[in-house]
């Protein structure tokens, strides 16, 4: 222990001052020499030991500024949310501990590290209290939010118009889990309160469907007995007469009414019987075309689905594009005849094509005009 040396070496020097009185003459610069000789040892292993603990203790300041450092990061990488900020206060305290853990630092820089540490843990607490005042006044704005998703949801829980309100309650359930955290002390309140009103009102809802779905099992039934009628179904052999038999069938079916979801295979087979009906008359393609896509929108109408709607008019908006841009490149091929016979055989070829894309023009042009009279009504 070499301070224990020296403290012991400095109460020798004493004792040899003030204490033991002086040696005969002869003798005393021989034993001073040996004093002093022994003295020097030991004031160079403190020297020694004094060096290297300045290594150890700048080492420490290291570890300290390193420390330091990590605390100081913390606030500018913490997520704006409660759990991030529990986790940095964790690892703020670990960091804590870390510090006073590494040591004593040079004596000259003691001061200056200790007010750096007080100073980055003080800028860690301001950011986490701001973050906290700020979470409570957000909070209260959540739960502003929240009250009145409740109003709407208790207004319309008895509310009987179940197409329009029930897009309306699915969205404010949605928009409930977007908003965040309320006061904790309010956050079991008004969610019995939410959640009641919503449970109530999806009861209903479930007992209307069930209602519903019995209705519809009755009107597949139907349609299955309507489709075993067709198979026996004659014609007069007039055009006018029959092509009406079958524009009747179809109001009929229409009329029947909704059949459950995973029924509607049956739409299906009954377009099919169509077009097989449709095949044993006479008609102009443009209007079996149109009497195909009636009854295909009449399906789709059924489904209540707008959405369907929709793509089927954009289907057909980008067939008419697509049409159109057939037409003006089969045109311009038909400029590289313009010295070749008319009888050509490419040429008639390409003017064939021209009038086919023309017709079916025609028809999609009609089908865009029918979709778009339809959804506005």
């Amino acid at each position: 222990d070499v301070g224990k040396a020296f403290r012991e070496l400095q109460m020798l020097h004493k004792m040899w001052k003030e204490d033991i009185g002086p040696v005969a003459k002869e003798f005393r610069e021989e034993v001073w020499e040996k004093f002093s000789a022994a003295t020097k040892i030991i004031h160079d292993k403190r020297q020694e030991f004094l060096k290297d603990e300045e290594k150890y203790y700048e080492g420490n300041l290291d570890l300290k500024n390193t420390i330091i450092d990590k605390i100081k990061e913390i606030p500018s990488n913490t997520g704006d949310n409660h759990k991030a900020w529990q986790n940095a206060i964790k690892e703020v305290q670990k960091l804590r501990d870390q510090y006073f853990e590494a040591g004593k630092v040079p004596r000259t820089k003691t001061k200056d590290i200790w007010k750096s540490f007080k100073e980055s843990t003080h800028d860690f607490n301001k950011a986490k209290n701001r973050f906290y005042k700020d979470q409570k006044k957000e909070q209260f704005i959540n739960l502003e939010k929240k009250r009145e998703l409740i109003e709407f949801a208790e207004e319309n829980k008895d509310n009987e118009d179940f197409e329009v309100v029930t897009p309306l309650m699915k969205k404010i359930q949605s928009d409930w889990k977007a908003i965040g955290h309320v006061p904790r002390k309010e956050s079991d309140k008004v969610w019995k309160q939410f959640k009641n009103a919503c449970n109530h009102y999806f009861d209903r809802v479930h007992v209307e469907r069930n209602e519903a779905n019995k209705e519809e099992m009755v009107h597949f039934e139907k349609k299955k007995d309507f489709m075993d009628s067709l198979s026996n179904l004659k014609f007069s052999g007039k055009h006018t007469e029959d092509l009406k038999v079958i524009k009747d069938k179809i109001s009929e079916w229409k009329d029947i009414g909704r059949v459950p979801f995973n029924k509607r295979n049956i739409e299906r087979k009954f377009n099919k019987v169509l077009d097989e009906l449709f095949g044993k008359l006479k008609l102009d393609k443009h209007e079996v075309e149109m009497i195909r896509f009636e009854n295909k929108l009449n399906s789709l109408v059924s489904q209540e689905d707008e959405r369907k709607l929709q793509n089927e008019e954009f289907f057909i908006s980008k067939r008419i594009t697509d049409a159109h841009d057939e037409i003006r490149q089969l045109e311009n091929n038909l400029g590289f005849f313009r010295h070749t016979e008319e009888d050509n055989p490419l040429v008639k070829e390409v003017q064939k094509n021209i009038a086919e894309q023309k017709e079916q023009l025609d028809v999609w042009k009609s089908k865009l005009v029918k979709i778009r009279s339809l959804r506005k009504q």
